[in-house]
């Protein structure tokens, strides 16, 4: 793929992006654009860094460990952005500016222990299944009370907000029930208060569906193939 490509898919993408924000009432800047870059090589990963998009998301510690070794993230924040597991979460704490895929108890405890022991406070997004289905990670809405109630209580772990992969669909009306019942969710969690919690971002919406995410009020989302191709 050449420089230009991803460099004009980033711009086509900020142009939607400043659409959708704009027509939601918020300004351009009030959207995080997160490349999503899973089996992306670093070249094409320092390519978007350059073009302008604000971090970058990894699924799989292993292959973000090995290109982080190689400079890929330089001039751009790391987020983690798949299902994360147990015995993975010392690889990352501290690596990651941001840990989006934080889905139960136990992951906030080992996150805040391994914090803890490096002096430092881990930046998390609490994962929600939203759609319920029982083959994703995350909790469900309903126990959202009751997971930032314990984030509030760990030390080492700063919740700043939620995230969520709703359901596949090639329906635009099935897509946007699901990130409106998000939305809802973060407005409610938003003003409620917790020690360790500050409820300001909602990460949803990946490429097939990120204008209909931020027109319903998502602020951060995920884009991968729209802007590197496909895999």
């Amino acid at each position: 793929m050449k420089n230009t490509t991803i460099s004009d898919n980033v711009k086509r993408i900020r142009d939607s992006i400043a659409e959708a924000a704009i027509k939601s009432g918020r300004s351009p800047n009030d959207v995080t654009l997160v490349a999503a870059s899973k089996t992306k090589p670093v070249e094409y990963i320092q390519q978007a860094i350059i073009a302008g998009v604000d971090a970058v998301g990894e699924n799989r510690v292993q292959e973000m460990l090995e290109k982080r070794s190689h400079g890929a993230y330089e001039g751009a924040p790391l987020h983690y952005i798949g299902h994360l597991q147990s015995n993975k979460v010392s690889k990352i704490v501290g690596v990651c500016d941001l840990i989006e895929s934080v889905s139960s108890k136990a992951l906030i405890e080992s996150i805040g222990k391994k914090a803890v022991s490096l002096g430092i406070s881990q930046n998390c997004l609490i994962e929600v299944n939203i759609g319920r289905e029982p083959q994703k990670s995350g909790i469900l809405p309903e126990q959202l009370d009751e997971i930032l109630d314990f984030a509030a209580t760990t030390k080492g772990i700063h919740v700043q907000g939620l995230m969520a992969i709703p359901p596949f669909s090639h329906e635009n009306v099935t897509d946007c029930k699901y990130f409106d019942l998000m939305f809802k969710l973060f407005v409610d969690m938003s003003a409620k208060k917790y020690d360790n919690v500050s409820v300001q971002l909602l990460s949803m919406g990946m490429s097939d569906s990120y204008v209909d995410a931020i027109m319903a009020g998502s602020n951060m989302v995920r884009i991968g193939s729209a802007l590197f191709g496909e895999r």
